[in-house]
């Protein structure tokens, strides 16, 4: 079958205005080439080895806001389009929250793991962000002492994780420390 196509932001989260990111595009394909672009425009990409194309935001304005999307192309055909990635670009007003893992940095496979997304700000909602994944997204609900907390299979990777407030002026934080998690 067609080859499929990952497209993800490292580092994770809302950026704010002057921020950096990088959007990254993965494939396991062979030798083709990758064409990214914003809505209808098509912004350059540095072409690394191995299936890979990457395009960095850096002094982020508004204007970078929108929809990403990769094509993998073999000479004029292409052969597979990413999903879309919304990139948003946004004032961080709240505090920096802090992300801790249960039982540990290190877990047995299958093992449940518990995020807590520890903020001091009342009334607030968090992302949980994975490097790498474009669904990483997960949304946490307010749990007791705006801890927030996820309970899955471990997965290994970068983890950080983001909040915002629930009033008509949507607020955002800075992103957390971030936190690997290690699954044996």
């Amino acid at each position: 079958g067609a080859p499929t196509i990952s497209i993800f932001q490292k580092p994770p989260g809302v950026i704010p205005p002057g921020g950096s990111t990088t959007i990254c595009c993965i494939c396991q394909c062979s030798n083709g080439k990758f064409m990214m672009y914003k809505g209808s425009h098509r912004v350059p990409t540095l072409e690394q080895s191995g299936g890979r194309a990457e395009f960095s935001i850096s002094n982020a304005t508004y204007e970078d806001r929108g929809s990403y999307i990769c094509h993998y192309l073999e000479g004029d055909a292409v052969l597979a389009r990413s999903t879309e990635l919304e990139v948003f670009v946004e004032e961080l007003r709240l505090p920096r929250p802090n992300l801790s893992v249960l039982p540990g940095h290190e877990v047995a496979a299958g093992a449940e793991v518990m995020f807590l997304c520890t903020t001091t700000q009342p009334s607030t909602g968090c992302y949980l962000y994975l490097e790498g994944q474009i669904r990483a997204q997960v949304f946490l609900r307010e749990q007791g002492d705006h801890n927030f907390s996820l309970v899955q299979k471990g997965e290994s990777g970068r983890y950080s994780c983001q909040c915002y407030t629930w009033n008509a002026l949507r607020e955002w934080s800075a992103v957390s420390n971030t936190l690997d998690l290690v699954v044996r």
